[in-house]
């Protein structure tokens, strides 16, 4: 099977929910999320990066903010109720949610929790994200990622 054939569990996950989705493949050794957006010839502002974080109570929430922005760790709490958030280490991400960094997608993870997007993703038809492997991303309507994970929309990024 060439890499233009591969399927990835989220790939796998959209087929099954007959969602229609397109797949793009970038070079796996591109790690920054704009990089990766141009390289796709996509508006870095349409492109989602997936980020894991925990609360002060311990729970976990993810967050999808676009590839040129940068999550605000107060607005981050302020839209889970959370008194403070932080990213996880890096080397919880595996274990937790299945994924790699650079490969983590809001579908698919080993448990669902509490997910989150940032408002503006209400500006474009169609968002990408990751297809859940490095190398992978996947282009949705934002309803039918709602149909597949409960995200809710909040302002996120740093102003």
């Amino acid at each position: 099977m060439s890499k233009k054939d591969e399927k990835t569990n989220v790939m796998r996950v959209l087929e099954q929910k007959q969602i229609e989705f397109e797949s793009f493949i970038y070079d796996p050794s591109e790690t920054n999320a704009v990089n990766i957006a141009k390289a796709l010839g996509e508006d870095p502002a349409s492109v989602f990066k997936t980020l894991v974080t925990v609360g002060k109570s311990k729970e976990h929430y993810v967050f999808m903010i676009p590839s040129n922005e940068e999550l605000d760790l107060k607005k981050a709490a302020m839209a889970t109720g959370e008194k403070s958030i932080e990213m996880i280490p890096q080397k919880e991400l595996l274990p937790l949610t299945g994924y790699i960094h650079g490969g983590c997608s809001p579908i698919g993870m080993k448990k669902q929790f509490d997910t989150f997007i940032d408002e503006t993703a209400i500006l474009f038809d169609r968002i990408c994200f990751s297809g859940g492997r490095v190398g992978f991303q996947v282009r949705v309507r934002l309803d039918d990622l709602k149909s597949v994970v409960d995200v809710k929309e909040f302002d996120l990024v740093k102003s």
